[in-house]
């Protein structure tokens, strides 16, 4: 990547060093390091986020807002080029964000134990709480039904009839498996259309590596707001449970090793309520279990379809890699239904004893 965008945030210096950071599979990351500062320099995939202006709008409107109503909450607000912008485009590379680092934190690829588990699942809850007082639908879409599970379900219909037929009859046993669990995708239409399931500020990727941590291991702020849009908050609750509840991640291929734990199960829902409990209804209170489902249910079908549909979406770095990724979910689905009698009990009783 050629330097050439560094003076346009005002890094004038010779002496600059850029190294890759982070694990993202999405953009390109680099930590920026002066004499005198650190700083995140990020490109943005212009594939997958098709208008970056509207990451940029979504970011400003949120740090505005914050900054007004909150202004001692850690927010890592972008940092402005010369001329005012918080993305400079040039031309044949793409388009470019700056932000400054913030000192002494960290972040963290796996969840070990439940007190990460809970300061992450704080983290999230307190950023959609404070945004509670902005209307969510002044938010730009940034990725249009990024987890709509309605259409996700459409997708996997249409995959059955126009997909690879070969790999249709060797998915036999999975595409049972996500035909006999539709009743998720039922569920979500009478959500979508729900009006005690409000539409949120929502970050919708609530991976742990999304999350700082300081020294002491508490949690500072969420970080990675390009899908931040509109949303229910089944997402963030339950894209922390499909990422978190598991020791592994969905590439394993050993599904012996697929676990559900129920410590950080109530750690994530100990967590947010801490900080969401003056905000969701009394509908969505019962959503709980079903979020992880939800996400976990999704994003089986989305690695099911895309292997049908020869790995056109994600890709796939052997040959039966989405095969594998949508087992592994439904593996993950079977052992998060089987504890139900387990976790629903740990729901409540967090729901009762911080009414």
């Amino acid at each position: 990547m050629s330097q050439s965008v560094l003076p346009v945030f005002g890094l004038t210096e010779k002496k600059v060093k850029l190294e890759a950071f982070g694990s993202g599979l999405i953009n390109s990351t680099w930590k920026v390091t002066t004499t005198s500062d650190e700083y995140i320099l990020q490109r943005l995939n212009h594939l997958v986020f098709s208008e970056p202006e509207d990451i940029a709008y979504n970011i400003s409107l949120i740090a505005t807002y914050l900054k007004q109503y909150y202004p001692d909450y850690s927010f890592a607000a972008p940092i402005t080029a010369e001329d005012g912008a918080s993305l400079v485009y040039l031309e044949n590379e793409g388009f470019f964000r700056m932000f400054p680092f913030v000192k002494g934190s960290y972040a963290k690829e796996v969840v070990e134990t439940a007190t990460e588990a809970y300061e992450a699942a704080v983290q999230f809850g307190r950023f959609t709480h404070l945004l509670s007082g902005l209307d969510a639908t002044k938010l730009k879409i940034t990725i249009p039904s990024f987890h709509d599970l309605s259409l996700r379900y459409r997708q996997f219909m249409l995959a059955l009839e126009n997909g690879n037929a070969e790999r249709i009859i060797e998915a036999d046993a999975l595409i049972k498996k996500v035909m006999d669990n539709r009743a998720i995708a039922e569920q979500y239409q009478q959500i979508k259309t729900n009006p005690d399931c409000k539409l949120r500020v929502t970050h919708h990727d609530t991976k742990i590596s999304n999350v700082l941590f300081n020294k002491d291991g508490n949690g500072l702020c969420v970080i990675d707001l390009d899908t931040v849009m509109p949303g229910h908050f089944i997402s963030d609750v339950g894209d922390m449970m499909r990422t978190y509840l598991s020791p592994v991640s969905e590439e394993e291929s050993d599904f012996s090793k697929i676990e559900i734990r129920a410590s950080i199960f109530e750690a994530i829902v100990q967590g947010y309520y801490s900080e969401m409990k003056a905000d969701l209804t009394e509908t969505e209170k019962q959503l709980f279990f079903y979020a992880g489902k939800f996400m976990i249910y999704m994003q089986a079908i989305r690695f099911l379809t895309d292997y049908l549909n020869d790995d056109v979406y994600y890709g796939a770095r052997y040959e039966k890699h989405n095969f594998i990724r949508a087992s592994n979910q439904l593996v993950l689905l079977e052992k998060l239904i089987a504890k139900e009698n387990e976790l629903v009990p740990l729901i409540n009783r967090i729901l009762s004893t911080n009414e």
